[in-house]
C-alpha cells in the first residue's frame, strides 16, 4: 500500500475479515487515557487522533503513503469500498457486471454528489484514472491502473489516451477493458488511485487539493480545517450517499511527531487512540503497555526493509548488498527494539500471500555476510569501506532500529555509518530523487495478491521503487504470471521472481509488520484489516 511511516510498533481476505471493526475490543486502554473525553455522549461525537507527521497530498492520484491513503479513505469513495468484513462490496457503483472471460467490467453507478453539492458521474472516474496515468501527472502510482489496457503504453508514451480502457458511456455508466483477467479488481477499485476527483473542481484550481476550503471529495467525511504541520479536521459529509451509516460528525487530527507526547495525550484524554495505524507507540512504554493488557497488537501484510540506492557505490554491487542484509540481527530487533510480536523478514512477501515457506537466507549470518562482503569488495577493486549513510524519517522507532543495525554492521565489517534524520516529505522527496544511500522504507499490501509486493520493484523508474534497480528476467517473471490462469502455477513464477529479487537484495527485508495502539473504550468501529487499512466510515463513540 503505499509506504507507511511508521515503525510499527504493523486466505489475507480471512485475515482481513478477523481484524476488522478492531474498535470493538476489549481491552481497558479506556480506563485511563481518553476517558474524560465524549462523556456527554449527547453532544457532537468527535473521534481524537493525532496523524504524526504532515500528509504529503490529498489528491488521490499523488498519494503513495498510509497518511495520505487514510486521509483519502475517509474523504473519499470509490466504485468499491472495502467492507467491514474486509471484503470489497458495492459502494459509488451499486450493480456492476463481469464479462465471462473477466477483462470487461462495467460499472452502474448509484445516484451520489461530490461535497460541493454536483453530482458523482462515471466521467469523473474515467477523467481521474486517465489524470493518474497522464505522465504530465508524474503519479509514483500510475503503474496501479496498469491492470487496464493500454494503461501502461499511454502513461510510457506509447499510446494515446483515448486507447486507456476506461470510458463513461453516459453519466452513470462506466466500462473497464482490462489487459488480462485480474481476480483481485475490485479490491483494486476501492484503492486510492482508483477514486474519482471532480473534473470542474480540478481543472479550475490546480490546487484544489493543498487547502480544506478548495478540496472537494465524495466520501463519508469532508476536509473541514487543514493548518498544515499542525492539525487537520474532517466533519461528517451531508451530501454522502451513505450519510447515514457515518455515526462520527468529527475526526480531530492533531500532528505531533514525539510518541511519548501522543502518549502522554492520551493518557491525559486529549487523544481517544495512540499508536498505529497513525502514528507509532514509543518503544521505551511498550512492555508495560503489554503487560498492562492496554495495548492491542494486530498482525497486517507489511514488510520493513531497507532499500540500497544500486547506483551508488559500495551498493551497486549484488554481493555487498547481501552482506548488509545478512549481517543485520533481526530477531534482536524483534526483541529489544520493537518488541510487538513482528517476525523476522527472511523474504520480501509477507506470510499471509507468501509464495514459498523457505527462507531465502538466514537471520544473522554473519559469517556469510563476511564473505560475501569480501568478495563484493574485490569485484569492485575496494579494500576499505568509505564512511555510509542510513536515511530515515523522523521516529523514535525509526531511529532506535538505526542505531541497532548501524551498531551491528559496525561490529561486522567495522564500517562506519552515519544516521541522517529527516522530516516525511522531504525524506520522500530525497528517496524518489535518489538522494541516499540506504534508506528505511517499508511497504503494506494494497491488495490481497503477492504481485503487489512484486511489482514494486518491476521498473527501475517506476514510482515507488526508489532502488534504480531492474532486471529484465524478474520483468519477463511478472508479466509472464499475469498471463498464468492456473494459481500454483502462477505462483511458482511468483516464487521464481522472489527468488530472483532475493538474490540481487536490492532492499533488505527487515520484520514483517504488526500494528500496535491504545484506545478509549468508547471508541467502537474503526475498521483496521489485515492489509493495514484504517477506514472511519463505521466509527462511533458510544
Amino acid at each position: 500500500m503505499k509506504k507507511s511511516v511508521f515503525a510499527a510498533m504493523s486466505s489475507i481476505l480471512v485475515l482481513s475479515a478477523a481484524l476488522a471493526g478492531c474498535g470493538g475490543g476489549d481491552n481497558k486502554a479506556g480506563e485511563q487515557g481518553g476517558q474524560a473525553a465524549n462523556e456527554e455522549n449527547k453532544g457532537p461525537k468527535v473521534l481524537r487522533m493525532n496523524l504524526h507527521s504532515e500528509p504529503p497530498t490529498a489528491d488521490p492520484a499523488l498519494a503513495e503513503d498510509s497518511t495520505s491513503g487514510a486521509l483519502l479513505r475517509a474523504t473519499f469513495d470509490g466504485l468499491t469500498r472495502i467492507g467491514e468484513d474486509g471484503k470489497p462490496h458495492e459502494s459509488v457503483a451499486e450493480k456492476i457486471d463481469v464479462s465471462e472471460d473477466g477483462m470487461t467490467y462495467t460499472f452502474h453507478l448509484r445516484d451520489s454528489k461530490w461535497s460541493n453539492g454536483d453530482p458523482v458521474t462515471a466521467k469523473d472516474f474515467e477523467f481521474a484514472w486517465k489524470r493518474a496515468l497522464d505522465p504530465k501527472t508524474a503519479s509514483n502510482y500510475a503503474y496501479q491502473l496498469y491492470y487496464l489496457k493500454n494503461a501502461e503504453e499511454y502513461n510510457l508514451g506509447k499510446a494515446k489516451v483515448d486507447d486507456v480502457g476506461v470510458k463513461a458511456l453516459d453519466d452513470k455508466t462506466l466500462e473497464v477493458k482490462l489487459k488480462n483477467p485480474t481476480p483481485f479488481f475490485l479490491e483494486l477499485t476501492a484503492f486510492y488511485t482508483y477514486f474519482p476527483v471532480n473534473q470542474k473542481v480540478v481543472e479550475a484550481d490546480p490546487k484544489w487539493a493543498s487547502e480544506a476550503k478548495t478540496h472537494v471529495a465524495n466520501g463519508p467525511f469532508k476536509m473541514e480545517t487543514w493548518e498544515h504541520k499542525s492539525k487537520v479536521v474532517l466533519v461528517k459529509n451531508d451530501n454522502y450517499w451513505d450519510k447515514d451509516t457515518v455515526k462520527l460528525d468529527k475526526i480531530d487530527f492533531s500532528m505531533v511527531e514525539d510518541e511519548n507526547t501522543e502518549l502522554s495525550m492520551f493518557d491525559n484524554g486529549d487523544l481517544d487512540w495512540a499508536g498505529a495505524p497513525m502514528s507509532a507507540l514509543p518503544t521505551d512504554a511498550i512492555p508495560a503497555l503489554k503487560d498492562s493488557g492496554k495495548m492491542e497488537t494486530r498482525p497486517i501484510a507489511g514488510t520493513y526493509m531497507y532499500k540500497f540506492n544500486t547506483e551508488k557505490a559500495p551498493f551497486n554491487n549484488a554481493k555487498i548488498r547481501k552482506a548488509f542484509a545478512y549481517a543485520i540481527n533481526r530477531q534482536t530487533i524483534i526483541d529489544n527494539v520493537t518488541q510487538a510480536n513482528q517476525q523476522p523478514a527472511m523474504g520480501l512477501v509477507p506470510p499471509t500471500m507468501a509464495v514459498t515457506s523457505t527462507p531465502y537466507f538466514k537471520d544473522n549470518d554473519v559469517e556469510a555476510a563476511k564473505k560475501l562482503l569480501e568478495e563484493g569488495m574485490k569485484e569492485e577493486g575496494i579494500t576499505k569501506l568509505p564512511p555510509l549513510t542510513l536515511s530515515y524519517n523522523t521516529s523514535e522507532g525509526h531511529k532506535k532500529i538505526a542505531e541497532a543495525i548501524q551498531d551491528q554492521w559496525k561490529k561486522a565489517f567495522g564500517v562506519e555509518i552515519k544516521l541522517e534524520n529527516k522530516e516525511w516529505k522531504v525524506f520522500l522527496d530525497d528517496m524518489h530523487q535518489g538522494n541516499f544511500q540506504i534508506a528505511r522504507s517499508s511497504w503494506t499490501g494494497d491488495f490481497n495478491d503477492p504481485i503487489n509486493f512484486l511489482e514494486l520493484f518491476k521498473f527501475k523508474k517506476g514510482g515507488n521503487n526508489d532502488t534504480n534497480w531492474e532486471n529484465p528476467k524478474y520483468q519477463e517473471l511478472l508479466n509472464k504470471s499475469a498471463l498464468e490462469k492456473d494459481p500454483e502455477k502462477r505462483k511458482q513464477i511468483l516464487a521464481e521472481a522472489e527468488a530472483l529479487f532475493m538474490d540481487e537484495m536490492p532492499a533488505a527485508p527487515i520484520y514483517f509488520y504488526t500494528h500496535s495502539y491504545v484506545k478509549n473504550d468508547k471508541v467502537k468501529g474503526v475498521v483496521l484489516d489485515g492489509l493495514g487499512f484504517v477506514d472511519w466510515k463505521w466509527a462511533d463513540i458510544q
